[in-house]
Order: structure tokens, then sequence, then C-alpha cells
């Protein structure tokens, strides 16, 4: 199989590109990312070299770049990862959001109609269903109620997917995940900021009280749960993916101050983020039972080591923090 996956040197989808590398020998990877603030060719490293690997640097709003892209690749199927993710921005200004989110998966549709791509696996989020009570979980018969730009944007391009497939016959399946977190996550997200800033003595900062609550789901679970969902998944469907691992705000960070030995005198509680939905929580009953998916990573297992990979991995996210990160591409591919 030849293989596209957009946003491909993002924290999701370089696990995913990776993950795809290691068990499919035969198959042939395509990475095209648009290398934004997130997007980091270091996480890719483990590919460097590899003749079944390629990267291409593009947005996938550029119609004739990433349609010479599946042409010239012959790709066979798309994995759509590329997304502005991040709520915090989508808050201060949704524009990017919009086009990104929105607009380049329009534009990854359009593409797979003309050239006749045979599965389109479109990854969305929980986020789009909104907030839950203190009781219940997301199916993916609830509602779609976007609380958030970021959410909204991710709403409108699951329902553009379905879309295409019910009026252009497009293979598509839909994957909406809980919170992700390991390895190569950018620290702007709760766990790895925790991380980092506990590993730095900085100051934990929490949202209001630190009770919104969240489903934990490794990211390599994740990615086994997207290449089952990418193989097996009923073209028109949808399929939840939890990790069944809720977890308070304020539990998770105090957690990592336990695993890292540091005091809790380092949480510093901060206005709450606009509109912050209280409760997700994930049935993931659907994709266990039709396509054979489990989590395998417990919720402490997963945090310890992730915690251990940012211990050894140090050099990396104070690249990030710094910013040195960005000059990555240019020392590799600017005279290519």
């Amino acid at each position: 199989m030849n293989l596209l996956i957009t946003g491909g040197a993002g924290f999701i989808g370089s696990n995913f590109v990776l993950f795809m590398l290691s068990k499919y020998p035969s198959y042939r990877i395509t990475n095209l990312d648009k290398l934004t603030y997130a997007g980091n060719l270091e996480n890719l490293k483990g590919a460097e070299g590899n003749a079944r690997y390629t990267f291409v640097r593009a947005d996938t709003c550029d119609k004739p770049a990433v349609g010479a892209v599946i042409r010239d690749h012959s790709i066979d199927a798309i994995v759509n990862i590329a997304a502005e993710s991040h709520v915090d921005r989508s808050i201060m200004g949704a524009a990017e959001f919009v086009q990104t989110n929105i607009g380049g998966t329009n534009v990854l549709l359009d593409l797979a109609r003309e050239h006749k791509i045979k599965r389109f696996l479109q990854v969305s989020t929980d986020e789009v269903y909104g907030s839950l009570g203190s009781e219940g979980k997301f199916t993916e018969q609830t509602p779609l109620h976007p609380n958030s730009p970021y959410a909204a944007s991710k709403a409108s391009a699951d329902l553009m997917a379905l879309a295409y497939h019910h009026t252009h016959g497009i293979p598509v399946v839909i994957t909406r995940c809980s919170n992700n977190y390991g390895p190569f996550q950018f620290p702007e997200k709760l766990i790895p900021l925790m991380i980092v800033n506990a590993l730095a003595d900085k100051p934990l900062p929490v949202y209001g009280d630190g009770m919104n609550v969240r489903d934990w789901l490794e990211v390599r679970d994740h990615c086994s749960a997207l290449d089952v969902a990418l193989h097996k998944g009923a073209p028109g469907e949808v399929y939840n993916i939890g990790g069944s691992n809720e977890k308070r705000n304020i539990d998770v960070v105090r957690q990592v101050l336990r695993q890292l030995e540091k005091p809790e005198t380092l949480i510093s509680f901060v206005k709450d983020r606009l509109g912050h939905d209280r409760r997700y929580a994930i049935d993931s009953a659907r994709i266990q039972n039709d396509l054979g998916w489990k989590p395998s990573v417990t919720f402490e297992e997963g945090l310890a080591r992730t915690i251990q990979w940012y211990r050894d991995n140090r050099a990396w996210w104070e690249r990030i923090v710094s910013g040195e990160y960005k000059e990555y591409y240019q020392r590799l591919y600017a005279q290519r």
C-alpha cells in the first residue's frame, strides 16, 4: 500500500508514521506536513534513510501541491491527521483552524474523489461532542455539540467527510479519540507542560479548580486503533477511541509531581479557559466489539513511560522551548 499521512511531523502523526513503517514492511509512507509551530521533523529521525519513507513539505490547502503528491506517489489511502489542535489558540483566533481543519480536509476529499482513493481515514476528536455531566459517556450516536472554535472546526470536517461519502461514495472512516499523551507531544498540552515545568522547577499552571475530567489515551494505543480503523473500518462509519482512563486534571498534575518527586507547592491555579468543557468520557465499545481493538496501556504505566521519555530526551524539549527545533528542517532539507 502507498499511504499518505498528513500532519505526520506532529505528535500523533509522527508516532503513527513510525508505527506503520515498523508494522508493515511492504508499505510506502509519504508524510505531508506544513511544518507549523507544532511540526517537528526531529520526531522522525527513526524514519530517516528508510527507502519506504518520503517527507513532503506542503499545506493540505494547496490543492495542486497535494494532488501532485498523490499522483507522483501513486497514493492508495489517506490518513488525515493534519490539524490545528490547541483549544487555547483557537480561542485567541479561529481563522487558521477554519482554513486548515475544514478547508484542508475539503481539498483532500476532492482529491480523494478525483484520484479514486481506496480508503480515507479522518482522524477527529471527542471534543466534537461537547461536555458531559458527572455521568455517562460519549457514543458514536451522541449529537455533535462543539464548544470551542477548535472543536467546531473538527466537527465541520467530520460532517464534510461524511457528506462526501454519502454524495460521492468516498470510502471515509472517521475516528474520534480522547486526550492523547506520550512521546513527542509539543509542550503546550497538559501532561508535557506539567512534566517540563516540573523538571525545570517552574510553576505548573492549572486552569480553574483543576476538576475538569478527561479520558487519557496513550498515543501508541491510538496508533494501533487507527491502524485497525484504516484496514477494517466500515466506510461511512464513526469509531470512538478511548483509553478508559478518566482522570481529573489536578490528579494528573499531582501524579506527575509525585513521580518526579517534586512538591505540590509548584501548582499554580490560574484563570479558567473560556468555555472550558467540564468532562469528557469515551465509550469505545464499538471499535472493540466490531474491529477487535482495545487499549493495552494503563494510565499509570503510560504516564511513567512518558515522564521517563521526557527525562531521557531533555534536549528535544529544550530545543522546542527555545525555538531551536525550527532550524532542523533547514539543516536537513534546505539544500534539497
